[in-house]
C-alpha cells in the first residue's frame, strides 16, 4: 500500500494530503494515517516541503473534523447510520466509539486520533453527542496538531527504511506519541531537579544516595552537568 500511496502524492502532490487527511477525519475510511507518513518519505527524500505538508497535513484534519462534528449534530445517530453504513459505519462499531466517548469525555476527542479504529468516528460521535462546540475545537486542533506532526516525522526519519514503516503502519502515531510524552516527562524532571538542588541533595542523602551525589560532584559528574546544562550549547 506504501508504493501506491507514495505514487499517488508524487502524481497529485499536496492536494491528496489535504483532501485526502480531510475525508478521513470526516467519516471517510481512507487511511489518513498513511497518507501523512508518506509524505514524511516524500519530504526525507526532497520531493515536498516540510512545512507545506505539516500545514495542509493539519489543516485537513481539523477542518475534515469540523464538518464530521457537524454532520453528528445536525444529522444525529439516525442520520449517521443510515448514511454511514455505506462507508462502513455499523451500530456496533459507532457504539464502541460512542462507549469510549462517554468513558473519557472531550479527552477522547484528542485520543481518538491516535486509534485507526477511531479516527473516523471521533468528530461524528462529538457531533451526535452534542459536545460543545467549544470543547470539541481545543481538543480537535490539539489532536490533529500533534497527530499530524508525528506521523509526518515517523516518516521523515524513517522514510529510509520502507520495510519498517510498512510494518508500523498504524500504529507508528501510538509509539511516537508514548515516546514524546515519556522524553517530555524526563526533560521536565530533569528541569526540576536543576531548579532544586538542596532538595534533591537532602533527598538522595535520606534514602541512602550518597553515594550519586559523590559522583555528581565529582570532576566526571560535574563535567556531565555542564554538557546537559540547558544554559550551555556545544557544538
Amino acid at each position: 500500500m506504501m508504493e501506491s500511496i507514495l505514487h499517488l502524492i508524487e502524481q497529485y502532490g499536496y492536494l491528496l494530503i489535504l483532501f485526502g487527511v480531510m475525508a478521513e477525519s470526516m467519516g471517510v475510511p481512507l487511511p489518513g494515517e498513511t497518507i501523512l507518513i508518506a509524505a514524511g518519505i516524500l519530504v526525507q527524500r526532497g520531493s515536498l516541503d516540510l512545512g507545506d505538508v505539516l500545514l495542509l497535513g493539519i489543516l485537513g484534519a481539523v477542518i475534515g473534523d469540523q464538518i464530521g462534528y457537524w454532520v453528528g449534530r445536525e444529522g444525529g445517530r439516525p442520520f449517521v447510520l443510515r448514511f454511514g453504513r455505506y462507508v462502513f459505519i455499523t451500530p456496533a462499531r459507532l457504539g464502541r466509539a460512542e462507549a469510549f466517548f462517554d468513558r473519557h469525555g472531550g479527552k477522547a476527542v484528542f485520543l481518538a486520533r491516535f486509534f485507526s479504529g477511531l479516527r473516523v468516528f471521533g468528530a461524528l460521535v462529538a457531533g451526535t453527542s452534542r459536545m460543545r462546540w467549544s470543547t470539541f475545537v481545543i481538543y480537535n486542533a490539539l489532536g490533529g496538531a500533534v497527530w499530524a506532526t508525528v506521523a509526518v516525522l515517523a516518516g521523515y526519519f524513517l522514510g529510509s527504511s520502507l520495510h519498517v514503516v510498512e510494518r508500523w503502519t498504524g500504529q507508528a502515531s501510538v509509539l511516537l506519541l508514548v515516546l514524546a510524552v515519556l522524553a517530555l516527562v524526563l526533560y521536565l524532571a530533569y528541569r526540576w531537579v536543576l531548579r532544586h538542588p538542596e532538595g534533591v541533595k537532602a533527598a538522595f542523602e535520606r534514602i541512602g544516595g550518597r553515594r550519586v551525589y559523590v559522583f555528581l560532584e565529582s570532576p566526571m559528574g560535574l563535567w556531565l552537568r555542564r554538557r546537559l546544562s540547558p544554559n550551555r550549547v556545544y557544538g
